[in-house]
């Protein structure tokens, strides 16, 4: 047995949590050592997902494609929404890889929790294992998503140097998908309305982030919305490598410090209550 307050490693016979939480970096080791569970969970959520689907994990780029598409038809056709630095597809299509990723994995690891609480109150392990399970698991279909615009873009405009961007973006987005979605996993343990505010959020960023058109539209607000919304220099990171557009510090820099904020927030509560989850559920 662990000690009190003790995460324990998975292969020992169990494990004694006492009234307080052990450290930070005993959480963070007992999650690494529950790596080979994350892996498990991830391979079920995938598989589940595209279970007896034709086209299997190939929906989780036609969609997100189609729906561009349709944008791209409306706002580029009909609204004439135009951007100065880039080709209008070009531009709808870099931000729909990032925003795919995530509207298809915020929305499900929120509540990733309570939805296993079948299995949580069986077993012990970080309760951030759920979180993360989706959010491993759909980055293939990011992947799957990525390079087929690259390939659409090299063939309408070719691609420049500024692609190598692409690495960046990826990393900072996975990382603020994770953050905001263990922090909002968290909450949702004890706060049932996080699921309905999660939804309600998600069509706000759309919206609000500059997807659809170019940021320089917004006026006096283009400062307000690059500071306040998270996603904006996440998606700008994604535009700038692969429509060729300008990069916007103060956005890119927002989206890091929203990061960074969120890491903490996350971290925090899980290592706090993370094994109390399992009463509150």
């Amino acid at each position: 047995m662990a000690e009190a307050g003790v995460l324990a490693d998975p292969r020992d016979e169990g494990v004694d949590l006492g009234p307080e939480p052990g450290t930070i970096a005993e959480w963070l080791r007992a999650v690494l050592a529950h790596r080979s569970v994350l892996l498990v969970l991830a391979a079920k959520d995938f598989k589940v997902r595209y279970k007896r689907a034709t086209f299997g994990v190939l929906w989780a780029v036609a969609l997100p494609l189609l729906q561009a598409t349709v944008m791209i038809v409306v706002f580029g056709r009909v609204a004439r929404f135009e951007t100065e630095a880039a080709d209008y597809t070009s531009y709808v299509l870099a931000g729909m890889v990032a925003w795919s990723y995530v509207t298809s994995t915020v929305a499900a690891a929120s509540t990733a929790i309570v939805d296993s609480a079948s299995l949580t109150d069986k077993v012990w392990f970080p309760r951030a294992l759920l979180v993360l399970s989706p959010v491993l698991a759909n980055l293939i279909g990011l992947g799957i998503t990525f390079s087929l615009v690259a390939v659409i873009e090299l063939v309408r405009n070719g691609l420049s140097a500024d692609v190598v961007l692409v690495v960046p973006a990826m990393a900072l987005l996975v990382l603020l998908v994770t953050s905001l979605s263990l922090t909002a996993a968290a909450l949702h343990v004890t706060f049932r309305d996080v699921r309905f505010i999660v939804q309600a959020g998600l069509m706000v960023l759309f919206y609000a982030t500059p997807i659809l058109y170019p940021i320089e539209l917004l006026g006096d607000l283009e400062p307000v919305i690059a500071v306040v919304n998270p996603l904006a220099g996440v998606v700008d990171l994604f535009q700038a490598a692969l429509a060729g557009t300008s990069l916007d510090g103060l956005a890119v820099g927002a989206s890091v410090a929203w990061t960074a904020a969120l890491t903490v927030v996350a971290v925090g509560l899980h290592h706090r209550r993370d094994r109390v989850f399992v009463d509150l559920l």
